[in-house]
């Protein structure tokens, strides 16, 4: 029997109203699929990335084993099957390795991390040129002393180019921003960031805008109820300016759209997604659905995808389902138009920060989980 008209309007108020609780209406989408990459050996996964030009990923591992020592290792994986192609390098010492990300045309940087003794710690720097070779090819020396440490690398691809942060770790707090083309190691002029209260307190995200030559970094104080303060620094002049943003608190995330010159932050206090116009230095915010721009709520890591003009957000814990994680998809007007449910990635236990690693030309990425380990990744696709 066929129901009654007024039985199928309720029926369809009804699931339009449960589907607009759990923020996903008209932008739901299917979750992320079956595909998940392991670490080979099993250890905490310390950074990984994928080729947006290619079919390949590279991760770091590391885990520490019974005799006190670190088994740590390089390895490339297949972005299709998930599979482990290659171990580009590994040792049982104390030393570990970290993927600093994929830059320019193919070419994985890694960190290498040499423990001499107690707090005495010597870091170079590897890469591998291009990722399908499968193997480590050559060096990257930045220009820093050993007052310095590198702690974040656009991970810019496509442009020969990616900034650099240099944190100060001499207790002078005056950090370093600087260009680099990788895969020819060379370097542009460094800068001194002189505004050491809003970026030398914790390390700020970082995005890098091609078109302007400049590295966009999120600071602050990151006191309870204040706003983020947003820094531009031209990588050819060493010009550094700021103002202030806006939402609340540290800015977790920052991605750029170089082409009309816009960024787009999450910040920690409000739960919120803002979106600046660089060009006139104003903005506006999009509160993360249901969230009720609760602390716990906040997204995480922001990345962009230029083929398609889209931010993608992370939210570690979900406002959008009953548990576990969410990547929302914005466009540059910050219209919601995709909620990704199904995830379970957090920073609470990860040595690296969750992170979304895309490959825009086929719509797919990578996120950080399931395993509450931190020994897997997860493809999906949007």
């Amino acid at each position: 029997m066929r129901p009654s008209r007024d039985f199928a309007i309720f029926l369809e108020l009804f699931f339009a109203v449960t589907a607009l609780a759990f923020g996903q209406a008209d932008e739901l989408s299917s979750p992320p699929g079956p595909l998940i990459v392991h670490s080979k050996f099993g250890g905490q996964i310390f950074g990984f990335d994928i080729d947006q030009n290619g079919t390949e990923g590279v991760l770091a591992e590391a885990q520490t084993l019974s005799n006190g020592n670190v088994a740590a290792a390089v390895e490339t994986f297949d972005q299709t099957t998930g599979k482990i192609l290659a171990v580009l390098i590994r040792s049982e010492t104390q030393d570990d390795f970290i993927t600093l990300g994929v830059v320019g045309q193919s070419v994985g940087l890694v960190e290498h991390e040499h423990v001499i003794s107690f707090l005495n710690v010597q870091r170079t720097f590897q890469t591998i040129n291009p990722l399908p070779v499968n193997k480590l090819t050559g060096k990257w020396t930045p220009p820093i002393g050993t007052e310095h440490l590198i702690k974040e690398v656009s991970r810019t691809q496509g442009s020969p180019n990616n900034a650099v942060f240099a944190y100060d770790n001499s207790g002078a707090f005056i950090p370093y921003v600087f260009s680099s083309n990788v895969a020819a190691n060379t370097f542009g002029p460094i800068v001194k960031i002189t505004d050491s209260y809003n970026f030398g307190s914790v390390v700020p995200p970082m995005a890098y805008n091609t078109e302007t030559n400049q590295a966009i970094l999120g600071g602050g104080d990151g006191c309870f109820g204040c706003r983020p303060v947003i820094g531009l620094v031209d990588l050819g002049t060493g010009a550094f300016s700021e103002f202030t943003g806006i939402g609340f608190g540290f800015v977790n995330g920052i991605a750029v759209d170089s082409a009309d010159n816009i960024a787009c932050t999450t910040t920690e206090d409000d739960a919120s997604v803002e979106f600046y116009n660089l060009t006139t230095q104003t903005g506006f915010t999009v509160v993360l659905p249901n969230s009720g721009e609760q602390q716990i709520f906040s997204g995480a890591d922001v990345e962009y995808d230029s083929i398609h003009k889209l931010f993608l957000v992370a939210q570690p814990t979900s406002s959008s389902s009953p548990k576990g994680s969410t990547i929302y998809v914005y466009d540059t007007n910050g219209v919601l138009q995709e909620t990704i449910n199904g995830f379970s990635f957090s920073n609470t236990f990860n040595v690296i920060a969750a992170y979304i690693a895309l490959h825009p030309s086929t719509r797919t990425g990578f996120v950080d989980g399931p395993s509450g380990n931190v020994n897997e990744i997860q493809g999906f696709s949007y």
